[in-house]
């Protein structure tokens, strides 16, 4: 049976009923434009899904930096008072934050911001480096003198470090260092400069608003602005945009691209379009072909909302049955409630899904989920279902089963926690008291993605989290678990950091 209460590992400010891959962060970045600083506050009201738990913006007016870094939501943090004022400026980059690397501390929020040698430098990043740990013991052992636990940090002085001329070829000595998914967008006093990883695992767009450039994580973003997309930044490619246009660099190797295939499962905005695929009918694909892999006897389709919705309608679209709001979902839920009893615990749920009576009794319903991580979530809805009246409930992931830990910006819980890593279907049917579970397959997970059938040679996602199969080494893994330089096993006291 799942535990509900095994909450050892669920950060602070994150609610202990809560099951869900933490999301990333989101970038933002403006240049050129009168009240940058207020665009960026819009644009990441746009990417607020993408971390609720600090903000922050850095802003430019050519001769020096402001900044400001808040714990909590954008709209509390920058939706009052004259934003311009505060953070005057023509150029500007912002952040939303959930941490996946460093603790949950205002020191650790970003934008982070250094006085260089060449002048102010700002730096925003979504993702995660899989060297972090490794280089911040060599920096430390060097001198270095770190502010934070997070590893944007190591960007920072690694830049800093540099004995480059240019301040992009110092930013770009930095990038040729670090390992993992990134993307990035730093701030001078006289260039807005973009980075994505050289696998393009972690996603960076590239808009337009009145002649000038923008930056941002997803298009939803641009569309929050009135800007027009004009293209993604590519796999390993850096922009540098200036008063005289923007510049597009390739420093590194040409590698085939590897995006991250969850930003389509759960993480991107519906309404975004990301690697030039629209991210809802993708997840709508999904829930058709589950209807076709999975199928059960059913007499409902019911969505777990909200991320669970297109899948949900392509399943019933597919499947010919009909489509309800069986769980209604209350959007005015902080993020930062603490049940401070088990007895309310119990009731946690239900602070954000309440049944639907009318839909869900004397029904046979078909839930339908972007994905299952621990169950514990999953377990509570599915009693609160049958509470309900449902008659049977068969629950389906339009996933594949998470078995692998992700090291790229996305917090899941490690292997030993998940559920589909330790246990068979049938197990996991009766510790999630289903009447019929099913996932999704990676080859209907890649037939979703109109990509072709997955290449196990060349994969053409980044899927390690159903495959385990990673894309890049993870250095910082394998000091800390001891397979590399039996020296280097100091750095595993960091991991915790």
């Amino acid at each position: 049976m799942i535990d509900p209460d095994a909450y050892a590992d669920v950060p602070a400010g994150c609610e202990p009923d809560d099951d869900r891959p933490r999301l990333e962060c989101g970038v933002f970045g403006v240049w050129g434009l009168p009240e940058a600083s207020g665009i960026t506050a819009l644009g990441l009201h746009a990417l607020q899904h993408r971390g609720q738990e600090a903000c922050g913006i850095a802003a430019s007016d050519g001769q020096r930096f402001t900044t400001e870094r808040h714990m909590g939501h954008v709209g509390d943090a920058f939706g009052g008072g004259d934003l311009a004022a505060r953070l005057p400026g023509r150029a500007a980059i912002g952040h939303t934050r959930y941490s996946t690397a460093g603790g949950s501390f205002i020191r650790n929020v970003q934008p982070m911001f250094a006085d260089l040698e060449s002048g102010g430098f700002a730096i925003a990043h979504n993702g995660n480096l899989t060297n972090f740990l490794t280089l911040r013991h060599q920096l430390v052992g060097d001198g270095a003198i770190f502010q934070s636990t997070s590893d944007s940090e190591v960007i920072l002085h690694l830049v800093a470090r540099s004995r480059k001329a240019r301040t992009v070829d110092r930013f770009i000595d930095a990038l040729s260092q670090i390992e993992g998914g990134y993307a990035l967008v730093a701030l001078t006093n006289t260039k807005l400069i973009g980075a994505r990883d050289p696998l393009g695992i972690r996603p960076l767009v590239l808009g337009e608003l009145e002649g000038r450039y923008v930056l941002a994580s997803e298009t939803c973003a641009l569309d929050m602005i009135g800007a027009r997309f004009v293209r993604d930044i590519e796999h390993g490619e850096v922009v540098v945009i200036s008063d005289l246009g923007i510049e597009s660099l390739r420093p590194f190797p040409a590698l085939e691209a590897r995006p991250c295939v969850f930003e389509y499962v759960y993480f991107a905005r519906p309404d975004s379009v990301v690697n030039g695929r629209s991210v809802y009918e993708v997840r709508k694909r999904m829930g058709a072909r589950l209807a076709h892999e999975s199928a059960g006897p059913a007499d409902v389709v019911v969505p777990v909302p909200d991320s669970g919705v297109p899948a949900a309608l392509g399943y019933a679209q597919e499947s010919g049955l009909p489509y309800e709001l069986g769980i209604i979902r209350n959007h005015y839920v902080g993020r930062t409630f603490i049940a401070p009893s088990q007895g309310v615990r119990e009731l946690g749920v239900r602070m954000k899904h309440s049944p639907n009576r009318a839909v869900l009794e004397g029904k046979r319903v078909v839930l339908i989920d972007d994905s299952i991580v621990r169950g514990t979530t999953s377990v509570k809805i599915v009693r609160m279902v049958r509470e309900a009246g449902a008659k049977e409930v068969h629950l389906r992931s339009a996933s594949p089963p998470i078995r692998w830990p992700d090291f790229y910006g996305i917090d899941m819980p490690d292997r030993d926690k998940l559920l589909a890593a330790n246990h068979s279907l049938e197990d996991m049917r009766r510790m999630l008291e289903v009447d019929s579970l099913g996932f999704l397959s990676v080859e209907g997970l890649y037939w979703a993605m109109d990509s072709g059938p997955r290449d196990p040679a060349r994969p053409q996602f980044t899927d390690h989290y159903f495959t385990g199969d990673y894309p890049t080494r993870l250095l910082d893994r394998e000091l800390a678990e001891g397979r590399n330089d039996p020296a280097q096993r100091q750095l595993s006291f960091l991991v915790s950091a």
